[in-house]
């Protein structure tokens, strides 16, 4: 009751700077805090007043707070460990099946065609020049993606 008659007097008093901001020819915002204030009125004549203060006085629904409390804090803890074991199930299933791949062909360049009627054609010797330095640039970028599991 008594939120109700607050939400009522608050609705008052924006309607009535809402009047003083139009007399002073300023209507954009006199339209926009009737806007506003029109809303506590709006909340109580819907019912939202009421079951608010219904709730705030409730044991039950506090209980039912802390409920959601604990709910929130367990999402967040196993959040938490989830990232430090490394992803998610899908990610560490994704790893798994990675490792599978590489234990089947470790050594596979190319991959392989078929029985294929013709012999595979050896590849081209490397220049001496591209050997000594390329290598070890290639060599780290393998290490990186092998370490992303790409």
């Amino acid at each position: 009751m008594i939120a109700e008659t607050v939400c009522s007097a608050v609705s008052a008093a924006g309607l009535g700077i809402a009047a003083v901001t139009a007399y002073r020819r300023r209507f954009l915002t006199a339209a926009r805090i009737a806007a506003y204030s029109l809303v506590p009125i709006g909340l109580v004549m819907t019912g939202i007043v009421e079951w608010l203060a219904d709730t705030a006085f409730s044991p039950v629904a506090w209980a039912g707070f802390g409920v959601l409390g604990v709910a929130w804090v367990l999402f967040m803890t196993t959040r938490a460990v989830e990232r430090r074991r490394g992803g998610t199930r899908k990610e560490r299933k994704e790893t798994r099946a990675a490792a599978r791949r590489d234990a089947v062909a470790p050594g596979a360049s190319a991959p392989s065609l078929g029985s294929g009627s013709r012999p595979a054609a050896e590849p081209a010797p490397r220049p001496a020049k591209a050997s000594r330095g390329g290598d070890e640039d290639f060599s780290d970028i393998e290490a990186i993606l092998k370490k992303h599991g790409i």
